[in-house]
């Protein structure tokens, strides 16, 4: 596939479909697409493909016989053989949520790396996913019943229950405490939103309002039942003054708010702006 329209398309699709059983790094590699005037993903998706290979290699090679083998095969693929690392140097650089430039770069947010873990973990047909902790993305691998959690970000160390304490503390406070909340598995769709919700930020931070409402489009191609996000369209809209377009997001939003609070919030700050446009 090649073009913005075909990955429009594919991300459509996602949209269409469930939770999880998709394609996560193609979806990711389909957003990266947007952000290029003549996209060209075959490097990209064959170098997943590789990714995969490498392990199930690095499988048959160590005999691997346990979980704790598996994420220890999982980790050599992607940092010793790959040279993946998280970007604690240039950590808000916009290119660390981009997969494709995540790829040519080997480095990037803990969510960008998870994903490439994630989707090289499924290739041997393991359970991996994300894991509802604040602050800082982890992956879960599971197998008849045991689990290991990957930090994607610190070369894909698996963390003791003593090591995720201390972060979670790190990330939310001294106060903080584990509670089984944080170790609820995160649906891909989810996973991709974080990606994206990255990016959105840096730019409403930067006042990069245009860039901004074009990613928040993007994950509205995948999620388009978000009435969040159809809010967070209007609200940019608004900092445009592009007021029909704001009023457009938030009617959706609206209908789609399920939590009455915060439709009512929404329901008035669109009437305010239906009178500034009367």
């Amino acid at each position: 596939m090649k073009g913005k329209s075909d990955s429009e398309v594919f991300l459509r699709e996602v949209g269409d479909g469930p939770e999880h059983d998709f394609d996560i790094a193609r979806a990711a590699l389909h957003l990266a697409a947007l952000n290029r005037a003549q996209p060209d993903l075959d490097p990209f998706e064959a170098h997943l493909v590789q990714l995969g290979t490498e392990l199930s290699e690095a499988v048959v090679t160590s005999q691997s016989a346990s979980l704790a083998d598996d994420a220890k095969a999982l980790a050599n693929v992607m940092v010793v053989s790959n040279g993946y690392r998280g970007d604690d140097q240039t950590y808000d650089d916009l290119q660390n949520a981009d997969l494709m430039n995540v790829i040519e770069r080997r480095k990037g947010l803990p969510v960008a790396l998870g994903i490439l873990y994630m989707h090289t973990a499924r290739t041997q047909g393991w359970r991996a996913h994300g894991l509802n902790f604040p602050g800082h993305f982890l992956i879960a691998l599971e197998r008849n019943g045991e689990r290991a959690i990957l930090d994607p970000f610190h070369e894909g160390v698996s963390r003791s229950p003593h090591e995720l304490r201390e972060l979670l503390k790190l990330v939310a406070g001294q106060d903080a405490e584990l509670n089984a909340e944080m170790y609820a598995p995160v649906p891909d769709r989810a996973v991709l939103l974080r990606l994206q919700s990255n990016i959105r930020l840096r730019l409403v931070q930067m006042q990069r309002f245009e860039r901004a409402v074009e990613i928040v489009e993007s994950m509205l191609l995948f999620a388009p039942g978000q009435s969040e996000l159809w809010r967070d369209l209007g609200m940019l809209n608004v900092q445009l003054g592009n007021l029909s377009t704001a009023i457009h997001a938030l009617e959706s939003s609206v209908k789609l708010e399920t939590h009455d609070p915060r439709r009512q919030e929404t329901a008035a700050l669109l009437q305010a702006l239906r009178r500034r446009m009367n």
